[in-house]
């Protein structure tokens, strides 16, 4: 007979587990680079779906070492985004804090429907007069998903991070205020970067789809439920219970994701009927090996890798994309193929009663004459 019992299940790494804050899963750590000139560390884009390519693996310690792999990837549209402010941070006693910030005097219109009574102080002068305070810039851009087609104005306002030196990163904000940044000034092909989002809202759940927790035999009168939640004393339950609760919409990270290859014009990788749940996709799009957390339309953030990958995986250019779309289009073809098997299963249900019909009728004639030739054998015999 099988164990009733086994060690706990569900992870007592993410508590408590409620919904996110706010859509925008940003990262609050990077990782130190100092030398070279300044850069951005992290970008934004879109979810648009999956799909798959075929690479060769170039890795010589590999099984699989000169064949093609199959590799799932994610799609993420990731229009320009624009630096309307930079950020100055002091250092206190109790860490760091916001010293001062300039904002442009011009910014995008849809920039209004985030930030209500924006006014610009664009002078950099303000920021250079505390230089001796200052211990990092950054800088405050917004998205531009008007630019998608998602049909979103409103855009998301993120803080970025810059690499370098401060004496780089000021350099490199005083240039860039006003201005575009694309995917491109940020990251590369073949780059191996962090992921950051909001994951899939499942809402209520009980425990058994919320934790793993396994359900008793069928004729136990089972519920799906942990079978004790404490002792008597102490009277109360621990945080380590199994309970029934928010699933899903949780930020997330994942880590040391490749970005197979950033698409200035994307037209390769649309499908004939578009992503799914998301239309087409009209500008820069990086496409990520493997899944990535969030939903189709949702905001995912971008960050140079933090930590180093335990395995360098190396792969040859891409040979080949997938651009079929997961639920495609019924062709003309199909849906006469279809018409004649519904034609064909109503003629047969047809045949079908009609011959049910005639035995019938064919049993009630041979039921009548078996009564008179009965009624007339009675007869013969009274007389």
């Amino acid at each position: 007979m099988t164990k009733k019992h086994k060690p706990r299940s569900g992870s007592l790494q993410f508590y408590p587990r409620v919904r996110a804050a706010k859509p925008v899963a940003n990262f609050t750590t990077f990782p130190k680079i100092t030398d070279g000139a300044s850069k951005p560390m992290e970008f934004f884009g879109y979810k648009a779906g999956m799909l798959h390519v075929m690479a060769k693996d170039l890795y010589d310690k590999s099984a699989t070492y000169g064949h093609e792999l199959r590799i799932p990837a994610t799609i993420i549209e990731a229009p320009p985004m624009k630096i309307f402010g930079i950020r100055a941070y002091g250092n206190s006693s109790k860490g760091k804090y916001a010293l001062t910030e300039i904002i442009a005097e011009k910014f995008d219109k849809h920039l209004g429907k985030r930030i209500k009574n924006l006014k610009g102080n664009g002078d950099f002068g303000k920021i250079e007069k505390l230089r001796d305070r200052v211990v990092e810039i950054r800088l405050i851009a917004h998205a531009q998903p008007h630019l998608t087609g998602i049909g979103k104005k409103v855009p998301e306002v993120i803080e970025i991070a810059l690499s370098g030196n401060l004496d780089a990163q000021m350099d490199y904000a005083k240039n860039i205020f006003g201005k575009e940044i694309s995917a491109k000034d940020v990251f590369s092909d073949n780059e191996i970067v962090d992921a950051r989002a909001v994951t899939l809202g499942k809402g209520f759940q009980g425990v058994v789809k919320r934790f793993g927790v396994r359900t008793l035999r069928r004729k136990s009168k089972k519920e799906r439920m942990v079978g004790s939640i404490g002792p008597w004393n102490p009277s109360t339950v621990m945080w380590t219970v199994a309970r029934a609760g928010q699933m899903g919409y949780h930020a997330r990270a994942e880590y040391n994701k490749r970005i197979l290859k950033i698409f200035e014009n994307p037209v390769e990788l649309n499908p004939s009927s578009g992503f799914e749940g998301y239309g087409t996709l009209r500008g820069t799009t990086i496409l990520v090996a493997g899944s990535l957390p969030g939903h189709i339309k949702r905001i995912v953030a971008l960050r140079k890798a933090i930590r180093k990958p335990h395995i360098e995986r190396k792969l040859s250019e891409i040979t080949f994309i997938s651009t079929k779309p997961e639920i495609a289009k019924t062709s003309e073809e199909e849906v006469a193929v279809h018409k004649v098997r519904v034609e064909k299963k109503a003629e047969k249900e047809e045949k079908s009663v009609n011959d049910e019909i005639a035995m019938a009728v064919k049993g009630e004639k041979e039921k009548k004459r078996e009564r008179e030739v009965k009624a007339g054998n009675d007869f013969y015999e009274r007389s």
